[in-house]
């Protein structure tokens, strides 16, 4: 097994499975990490199907991206840009390695605290913003907040939260308004869409 390989499954805690587009049912190595819950199967079926003709050449942002299933998906349906937030800096390194096998020049990996990046003028807009923070840590009404703030989101942009179904109702910025909703096991999650 060459060296890359090697490194690539030490510290793992599984894979995940691309769902669809040119890396259709290639397999992922999850990097094992506190919070680490890549979003599942099902899930992402479900939301790739309400995005299918949004990804295509769209700009997006993976702000919270542990395993980067959600970057490598859109990537794999043609999103022309992805940018994958990540605080810690051995998934990031994770990340940066999984990329590059896949030869995925269209996707920027940053190791940085999502709520510190967001928290300053946009450096570019978003068209399709994946928000998927570790639970129970209220990182997700901050970084809706931040994202409206700064003007990281682009005119109709569309924002995907993903949260544990116990949580309490999220104070989401005004002009975001509900387009889908569903439940899966203990997870709760939504397509918003921001309207100017």
């Amino acid at each position: 097994m060459p060296k890359r390989q090697k490194s690539l499954k030490q510290g793992l805690q599984g894979q995940v499975r691309v769902i669809g587009g040119d890396w259709r049912g290639r397999k992922l190595p999850v990097p094992e990490a506190e919070g680490l819950r890549p979003t599942s199967d099902r899930v992402r079926e479900t939301l790739f199907n309400w995005l299918q003709f949004d990804v295509p050449g769209s700009c997006c942002l993976d702000a919270f991206s542990g395993s980067g299933a959600l970057a490598v998906e859109s990537l794999s349906r043609g999103a022309s840009q992805v940018m994958l937030l990540e605080k810690e800096p051995r998934v990031a390194k994770r990340l940066r390695e999984m990329m590059a096998e896949l030869d995925a020049s269209r996707a920027e990996v940053l190791n940085a605290d999502t709520l510190v990046y967001l928290d300053q003028p946009a450096t570019r807009s978003f068209d399709l913003v994946f928000l998927d923070p570790p639970f129970t840590q209220g990182l997700l009404e901050p970084a809706c907040r931040l994202l409206e703030e700064h003007g990281w989101l682009a005119e109709g942009a569309k924002i995907y939260l993903e949260i544990e179904k116990q949580a309490p109702a999220q104070q989401l910025p005004e002009p975001w308004q509900l387009l889908k909703e569903k439940q899966a096991g203990e997870v709760r999650y939504s397509l918003y869409q921001r309207y100017a």
